[in-house]
């Protein structure tokens, strides 16, 4: 009976995807089946954790995120956890030989939120490596199926794809974390007075991540290239768009893409696969 156990999990995993994101949840059903299920797992356990931190505002955050991260430790010490979302995540912890230490730096970044307003350079780059990489290389594990060769031959443009959807995420959500949660993460840079250089200088960042995150996908398992090929376009779409856009509607509104573009996405990917472009 522990599989139909397991098989309850992973579904709560699943739905926890497709009701926070329709984005990434179309971009999971793009990759092979074998695949969905354990991304399915790490973007639930990395959701719950944001959601303490981000939007448990009446409650103790501090406390609440110590309890899931005491839970979680627990759960891959014994195996099994009553969260079903625990369970379904440190299941793919075990099979996929996901790092402790990429668990460890995940969670020094959500504590980071609970405390921190403004961040330094050093602080920032923590801070993106433990919120946004670690995810890049917990997905990784899974696309590469334990081909450690190719895992380290991708690792860094995987972490420059999770670095690239973190900042993109830092723009799109300026209004809530600076307005709601005062929270401003890129270093240097004063909200109050949001110029288009300041704009600009960031939008450099994000670029280099993108660019040196694509040559990496082009040489992803084939399991894995198409989804995460898709999520891809989804976030440079996003960035497009937030490029269009003066410092100050991005203070005032968050950007948004239709789900129209992103249906032409899939198909454009579509077509560049089914033509061996891809």
């Amino acid at each position: 009976m522990i599989n139909l156990y397991d098989e309850v999990c992973n579904e709560c995993s699943k739905i926890t995807a497709e009701h926070y994101s329709t984005s990434f949840s179309r971009a999971i059903k793009l990759l092979h089946k074998d695949l969905r299920i354990p991304v399915y797992s790490i973007y639930g356990f990395v959701r719950f954790a944001d959601e303490i931190v981000d939007t448990f505002h009446h409650f103790n955050k501090q406390e609440l995120l110590q309890e899931f991260k005491s839970a979680t430790y627990k759960a891959l010490k014994d195996g099994i956890s009553l969260n079903p979302v625990l369970n379904s995540f440190q299941n793919t912890v075990i099979k996929y030989c996901i790092e402790t230490q990429l668990i460890d730096a995940f969670f020094n970044s959500m504590e980071q939120d609970l405390t921190a307003s403004k961040y330094n350079h050093d602080a920032y780059r923590q801070y993106i490596y433990g919120s946004a990489e670690v995810v890049g290389l917990m997905c990784l594990s899974v696309f590469c199926e334990g081909n450690m060769e190719k895992f380290l031959q991708l690792k860094n443009a995987a972490q420059s794809l999770g670095a690239a959807f973190q900042k993109v995420n830092f723009l799109r959500d300026v209004q809530n974390d600076y307005k709601n949660l005062n929270r401003m993460y890129f270093p240097g840079v004063d909200f109050q007075n949001f110029t288009r250089e300041e704009k600009l200088k960031v939008e450099d960042e994000i670029t280099a991540d993108f660019s040196h995150a694509y040559h990496g996908i082009l040489l992803l398992p084939v399991k894995a290239r198409f989804g995460v090929y898709v999520a891809y376009h989804y976030y440079m779409s996003l960035f497009k768009k937030i490029k269009k856009s003066n410092p100050e509607k991005l203070l005032q509104s968050r950007i948004r893409i239709p789900n129209y573009s992103k249906a032409l996405i899939v198909v454009s990917a579509g077509l560049k696969k089914q033509f061996n472009l891809l």
